[in-house]
């Protein structure tokens, strides 16, 4: 329930104690009409698809979550936004991860369902990751990527009781159906689901 808020000038009395009221309009949450940030990690950026993009659900209750996808974005990071934002591309993904410095941006809600596996079953039961590079690039798959990667894959697991294993974080590939190769030969997976079990 919301309490009631002081009018602007108005002095409140705490056990004795006159002090002054905060106008409302001056506290950060009321900054040109701000609302909270629909983000699950709390690291994210929301960087929103276009509802176009992806399905409306209620997951978990309208499908079971019990996998993450890997994928290699084969394209720059603002370009991965840029095509989730485009109405007439048809996919996107639940995060996008930088190369350079690991900045995670949330372009769909977990409760939504991405269309980022090729494969309807999976992108409902699933949330997808998107890291920016190429696979034949291993450049691009920096310390930081891998690390603030690994910690979003660990907030995941741990809020729809994922086991972190291989058979439950996936690659792109080992998607049914599909015909990509992302995150491809030089993608670490020993070194990934590492540092997912000990995030």
């Amino acid at each position: 329930m919301e309490r009631a808020r002081p009018s602007a000038g108005r002095r409140l009395l705490l056990k004795g104690a006159v002090l002054a009221a905060v106008p409302y309009a001056l506290l950060p949450a009321a900054q040109a009409g701000a609302a909270p940030q629909p983000v699950d990690h709390p690291d994210a950026e929301w960087e929103p698809a276009t509802t176009a993009n992806y399905t409306k659900a209620d997951r978990p209750w309208s499908h079971r979550v019990d996998r993450v996808v890997v994928h290699v974005t084969q394209t720059s990071y603002t370009g991965t936004l840029a095509i989730f934002q485009n109405r007439a591309k048809k996919v996107s993904a639940h995060y996008v991860v930088r190369s350079a410095d690991g900045h995670v941006a949330q372009c769909v809600r977990e409760a939504d369902i991405a269309w980022h596996a090729g494969n309807w079953s999976y992108n409902t039961r699933s949330v997808g990751i998107e890291h920016e590079g190429w696979v034949d690039k291993p450049a691009y798959f920096t310390d930081a990527l891998y690390e603030q990667s690994a910690r979003l894959t660990a907030g995941i697991c741990e809020r729809y009781g994922i086991p972190r294993d291989r058979a439950h974080i996936i690659g792109h590939y080992e998607v049914p159906g599909t015909d990509h190769t992302d995150p491809g030969p030089y993608w670490d997976w020993t070194r990934y689901i590492r540092m997912v079990q000990l995030m």
